[in-house]
């Protein structure tokens, strides 16, 4: 039986960067955490970290200021994966990923690397509005670093994360259900298993050097099919209203920088269908084909939890 890669998680403190350190020490990954010196008082993260220690996870310290840190621990693995943040409503680190990219290159021992990417495919985002397009341009520039580097790299394309979107029945804002009322974007019909797939990829030669698309049959779901999925569970129709294609745009150029970028997205995705207004095709490959094996959490189940 092959051994199974050594996986260092970068930002793995955060959203989705903590759910990708479990879901690396659940597949058997000797999974390394890395973190700052300069925590400061943070005890929530102090506390994240030593309950990833717990779980037996190694903690390493390094920092992007500091190249030979990184490369130090970059040496210690055969898999980066990397899960700071590109939300400009939290932090928008996107590009702090080409220093991790120069020390992978100069470690010179790693076989995979998974930026942080998890959302739509900014390969596909060529014609994005402004101000959210810096987003995709962002992870593009990383993208082509990567490669010009020479680096193994796997893609991963996630489209919504569910407790952005369905919490709040995809509505900019809301992150809880309401049992009332809901505001449809256009007609709203266009259309927690990322980690665990994520993680799948690492030691799958089907990946290397391609996208990985999450895209769960039962859960490619307009908003207009999330509300009814709600109602459903609640017993109860909600009172709708829509907002029109140009009363969003109108409303999202009132509001600041980040708060555009953020819509800016909510846009291509409730307006243009962005995420699956398109056919994977050769070169890509989709999750829940390759790992068939795994359950993945359905809207409905999802949605239960709100209950």
């Amino acid at each position: 039986m092959a051994m199974k890669s050594k996986v260092l998680i970068v930002g793995g403190t955060g959203y989705l960067g903590k759910r990708l350190v479990k879901a690396s020490l659940a597949q058997g990954h000797e999974t390394f955490v890395l973190h700052r010196e300069e925590i400061g008082v943070d005890i929530e993260k102090v506390q994240m970290l030593l309950s990833f220690k717990q779980q037996g996870a190694h903690l390493v310290i390094g920092s992007f200021n500091d190249h030979q840190s990184l490369v130090k621990v970059v040496k210690l693995v055969d898999v980066v994966i990397c899960a700071i943040s590109g939300v400009h409503i939290r932090s928008h680190q996107i590009l702090l990923q080409l220093k991790l990219v120069d020390a992978i290159k100069e470690a010179g021992n790693v076989k995979r690397f998974l930026p942080s990417e998890f959302g739509t495919d900014p390969a596909r985002m060529e014609n994005a509005m402004e101000p959210g397009r810096v987003t995709f341009d962002d992870k593009m520039v990383v993208r082509r670093a990567t490669e010009e580097a020479g680096i193994p790299f796997t893609y991963i394309s996630a489209n919504c994360f569910a407790g952005y979107f369905l919490g709040g029945l995809c509505q900019p804002g809301f992150i809880l259900p309401s049992r009332e009322q809901v505001r449809l974007l256009g007609d709203g019909n266009q259309k927690d298993d990322i980690a665990t797939y994520s993680i799948k990829t690492i030691d799958d030669p089907r990946t290397l050097n391609k996208t990985v698309y999450i895209r769960p049959p039962q859960n490619i779901l307009s908003q207009r099919e999330v509300v009814q999925i709600w109602e459903k569970l609640i017993g109860k129709e909600l009172l709708k209203s829509s907002i029109s294609e140009q009363e969003f745009l109108a409303i999202m150029k009132e509001q600041d920088y980040a708060e555009q970028v953020g819509l800016t997205h909510y846009y291509h995705v409730c307006y243009e269908g962005c995420l699956a207004n398109f056919e994977i095709g050769d070169g890509a490959e989709e999750a829940t084909k390759l790992y068939p094996e795994v359950k993945y959490t359905t809207v409905e189940e999802y949605m239960t939890r709100y209950l």
